[in-house]
């Protein structure tokens, strides 16, 4: 078990790193959006381009991020019911979902969605619209974002498995919310950086 959980913490460290730097990807969309939006105004011009760019970047915040939102437990779910069970039946019933759902999930559209990326590739698929970009990159995003979910999702199984045998804190995959005193702090820290 001690190299299934060491698998765990490298695939969280992946999801992480990944999630870290796909942050970025939204800052960039959004000004991406609000210089074409400025260009489109002032000088009554635009590009096609500039728009589907910014839709690859937001297909590769959500489809990229979403296993390091599942890392962080800060995905949706309603804890109306489960809130009130105790720990370990919490960690049976995301143990089953995981299993039934998750895990099906992701595998059936990574294996539908890696020969629709690698045809797209194989045509160097570019877009209808005129000035458009190269299709294939947000193509290959699918299969990339559904690898990354389904380590991810065996990651949370593994953590899940080893707390019930005793040899993980529920730590490792309880939510990490900040209290508002270390959002402050944080926002302290980074406005000494800036100065």
């Amino acid at each position: 078990m001690k190299f299934f959980i060491s698998l765990s913490r490298l695939i969280d460290a992946l999801n992480e790193k990944i999630g870290q730097v796909i942050s970025w990807a939204l800052l960039l969309a959004v000004l991406i959006c609000a210089g074409n939006a400025l260009v489109r105004y002032v000088f009554n011009t635009s590009s096609n381009g500039w728009l589907e760019i910014q839709w690859y970047l937001f297909a590769a915040v959500f489809l990229l991020g979403t296993s390091a939102t599942l890392r962080r437990n800060e995905h949706v779910r309603i804890d109306v019911v489960a809130g009130r069970l105790s720990k370990r039946t919490q960690v049976w019933i995301d143990i089953f979902g995981f299993t039934c759902f998750l895990l099906p999930m992701a595998i059936l559209i990574l294996y539908f969605s890696v020969p629709y990326a690698m045809e797209s590739i194989e045509n160097q698929e570019m877009s209808s619209n005129a000035g458009g970009l190269i299709v294939w990159p947000a193509k290959l995003l699918i299969p990339c974002g559904f690898s990354l979910l389904t380590l991810q999702g065996i990651s949370e199984l593994i953590k899940r498995i080893g707390f019930l045998m005793g040899l993980v804190e529920a730590s490792a995959f309880e939510k990490h919310a900040a209290t508002p005193e270390e959002e402050i702090e944080a926002i302290k820290r980074a406005n000494n950086l800036t100065q």
